[in-house]
């Protein structure tokens, strides 16, 4: 017998209850694990505290040997098309802390840990309009709904867009159709997005998760052996690409916030700059 025991991994039921303020988590017995992420229920709210929970949860969820396949949405009929109103007070009152601390280190988390964290299969569904999409961008398999559009924001705010999206937009675009979406906020809706290449499938709003589960059930039908070194297989072009690009461009995004020394995030300011998706506009400017 050895001298020393196995440290536990994480229990699921208690890291769903450390984060049910953030995500909802449902997980089947074959350990199909349902991640949808809220703020009060409703679609994400863009905030500190979420964006340090999505990397911290990733981690756990990675560290408990029971999660066979992951399944990570939003909820309701937006993905993220707000920033909670008080969600950024640590922004302004400590703006380079609030760079490195809040924004570099937990964002590159965020991203690393989607990639590298996990060895089993990822399926992203993006349940609606909304930014921040390279989290499910960056599954392995990702889903639309029919009314879902994809932007980026940062330009149009006063921001680098240099946090991961884009890296999902360069790898998955190609460089000349990145640079127009990052320079322009251009809406790409789930037709054009199919198109482009940067889901798999659309799919009716309702019918998403029962979509993501059919293709679950298919992935699962292989010993886990197979689907986990199939998803390193799989997911090489992802590791590649965040270990060459993500650092230096979350950096450069920093140096352009603490040299502005403007918080850029405030609800009205996003909720202004968003309009033009809500009203089925291509970009802010035409």
């Amino acid at each position: 017998m050895s001298l020393q025991k196995f440290v536990p991994t994480p229990r699921f039921e208690e890291y769903r209850e450390t984060f049910k303020d953030f995500f909802k988590l449902e997980r089947r017995e074959d350990g199909v694990l349902l991640a949808q992420a809220h703020t009060l229920g409703g679609p994400i709210q863009l905030s500190v505290q979420n964006h340090r929970a999505l990397g911290q949860m990733l981690k756990v969820i990675g560290a408990d040997p029971q999660n066979e396949l992951l399944i990570l949405t939003g909820s309701g009929d937006e993905f993220m098309m707000d920033s909670d109103p008080n969600g950024f007070e640590l922004e302004t009152e400590d703006m380079p802390y609030w760079a490195y601390e809040y924004a570099y280190k937990d964002g590159r988390i965020n991203v690393s840990s989607l990639v590298n964290d996990l060895e089993i299969p990822t399926i992203g569904l993006f349940n609606g309009p909304g930014f921040h999409s390279e989290i499910v961008l960056m599954c392995d398999i990702t889903l639309a709904a029919e009314n879902a559009v994809f932007f980026d924001l940062h330009y149009d705010i006063g921001s680098v867009p240099a946090d991961g999206i884009h890296n999902a937009m360069q790898e998955l675009l190609g460089t000349k159709r990145a640079a127009y979406a990052l320079l322009t906020g251009e809406a790409i809706d789930a037709k054009k997005a199919l198109e482009y290449g940067l889901v798999n499938e659309v799919v009716p709003r309702e019918k998403l998760l029962e979509r993501a589960y059919q293709l679950a059930d298919h992935i699962m039908s292989q010993p886990r052996t197979t689907r986990r070194l199939t998803t390193q297989i799989v997911r090489r072009p992802w590791k590649k690409r965040i270990t060459d690009d993500l650092d230096g461009g979350f950096g450069i995004q920093m140096f352009g916030h603490v040299a502005k020394q403007k918080s850029i995030h405030g609800d009205e300011h996003i909720r202004s700059t968003v309009d033009y998706v809500r009203e089925g506009r291509r970009n802010n400017f035409d």
